[in-house]
């Protein structure tokens, strides 16, 4: 055991190291030092508990090298999406189309007119950027942009009635993702919650019997992430106006998912676009600019004027505003709004949605065939047609026909497979069905073929060893 202490490497030998000296160049004096201390620590510690029983200089200077190299990459990860689920939440949920990002990321490395009047060169207004588009495209007199949708509720309902009640139907009182519940938000604004109804069913006189002279609005949920079917009713957002004129309350309604266009034709259930909900006569709407939009994460508030104004002079949205990458994406996502032919080329979610399903089975065959190249006894493809989802809480009852590649694979289990395939330099995050892995090709992007051969190539070569 002394020999094998005495055998590990010392400080001043793995410095000289010309790749440890330029980690050193790269990353600092004082780092290296540090990463080299605790693997030789572990080293020490692994000997006195019989672990190691010999001592490979070479294979430790590796290990610091990879361990230097592994500390200074950013935890934030590019992965492949073959899970069939194109806003996928736990995954970015939207991505943005190479010519938008070329755009952003240009802006992103200069300095920027944010806050400055280039007109009068005095200070300008973040929002000016943006309100101007999304008044265009969703046909509200006024709008502002905050950091999510939650956040969107918690400011538009603290401004418009906080200490008085807000009226909602118990069919809408949802929970979206992260356990975030409308009831905690409407509490958090300072609102009390009257919940009018049942579950199933809710009636025009329900809402009518619960407005007092306390009440401060009347919000509606768009219930996007479920649906009750069956002995159901609910109420329609025309009717609920006529009790807000009558009464003079605020109608504000949560769309969620933020839908722009009418997927409708596209053989989607029905739902409410953003114009359509605020020609109907809704004050105030609010939405995701992440999940059907297909832009960054932010939440959008747009409805009257007389309202948007009330909400712009809140102190709280100092604490909720988005910085200028938001602006510039949402900005450029909405402008491609602009023009519903391109729109697919431009918003890749969009596109990924309303695609038709021969086209994702081109891809699965591209892909099967470049596995198919590896010429490995090995390895074996199979097509087969899945159903995916939208995702990013919407659509809960539509599937969408999509292809994948079957992947069979002797020698791993589906369970070894699909974690070999997560642990890749690039992930590459799959489906399992019926005991096999499956890489769907609905939000698989070009850039992904060569990431997946790639891959399965070293995993074929690991198994050789």
């Amino acid at each position: 055991m002394s020999d094998l202490y005495r055998n590990i490497p010392k400080m001043d030998k793995i410095l000289e190291k010309d790749e440890v000296q330029s980690r050193i160049n790269k990353y600092g004096r004082d780092f290296v030092l540090e990463v080299i201390r605790e693997h030789l620590d572990t080293i020490r510690e692994n000997i006195t508990k019989n672990i190691i029983s010999r001592i490979d200089e070479e294979e430790i200077i590796n290990t610091i090298l990879y361990k230097i190299d592994k500390e200074n990459k950013s935890k934030f990860k590019k992965v492949v999406n073959g899970t069939g689920v194109i806003i996928h939440t736990n995954l970015g949920r939207s991505i943005f189309s190479e010519e938008l990002s070329k755009e952003i990321s240009e802006n992103l490395c200069s300095y920027t007119n944010l806050e400055y009047n280039l007109d009068t060169g005095e200070r300008g207004h973040r929002y000016d950027h943006i309100v101007d588009i999304i008044k265009k495209i969703t046909g509200a007199e006024d709008a502002l942009v905050v950091n999510n949708n939650a956040a969107a509720v918690l400011l538009t309902l603290k401004t418009l009635a906080s200490g008085k009640d807000v009226i909602v139907s118990r069919g809408e009182l949802v929970e979206i993702g992260g356990s975030f519940r409308i009831p905690e938000v409407i509490k958090e604004s300072g609102c009390n919650l009257i919940e009018v109804g049942t579950t199933n069913k809710t009636h025009l006189k329900d809402y009518r019997n619960a407005v007092n002279e306390n009440t401060g609005a009347i919000i509606k949920i768009h219930t996007s992430n479920y649906k009750i079917v069956g002995f159901t009713q609910d109420v329609d957002t025309n009717e609920l106006k006529t009790i807000s004129n009558e009464r003079n309350i605020p109608l504000i309604e949560d769309l969620g998912s933020g839908m722009i266009i009418d997927l409708y034709d596209y053989g989607l259930n029905k739902e409410p676009t953003v114009r359509e909900t605020l020609d109907r006569g809704v004050d105030v709407v609010t939405f995701s600019g992440d999940k059907l939009l297909g832009g960054p994460q932010c939440g959008v508030i747009a409805g009257k004027s007389k309202f948007i104004k009330e909400i712009k002079k809140s102190q709280l949205l100092r604490a909720l505003r988005v910085d200028k990458f938001t602006i510039m994406s949402l900005e450029l996502t909405l402008k491609a709004y602009q023009n519903l032919d391109t729109l697919p080329l431009k918003i890749p979610t969009i596109r990924m949605i309303t695609e038709e399903e021969e086209d994702v089975k081109i891809r699965a065959e591209k892909l099967s065939n470049k596995l198919k190249s590896l010429n490995s006894y090995k390895i074996n493809t199979e097509l087969i047609r899945t159903k995916s989802m939208i995702g990013g809480g919407a659509y809960p009852l539509d599937n969408l026909d999509s292809w994948g590649v079957k992947l069979i694979l002797k020698e791993f289990s589906e369970k070894d497979l699909e974690e070999k395939l997560r642990s890749n330099e690039i992930p590459i995050i799959v489906r399992i069905i019926e005991g096999f892995v499956v890489i769907d090709c609905k939000a698989l992007l070009e850039k992904d073929y060569d990431i997946i051969t790639s891959a399965l190539k070293r995993i074929i070569g690991e198994s050789n060893d």
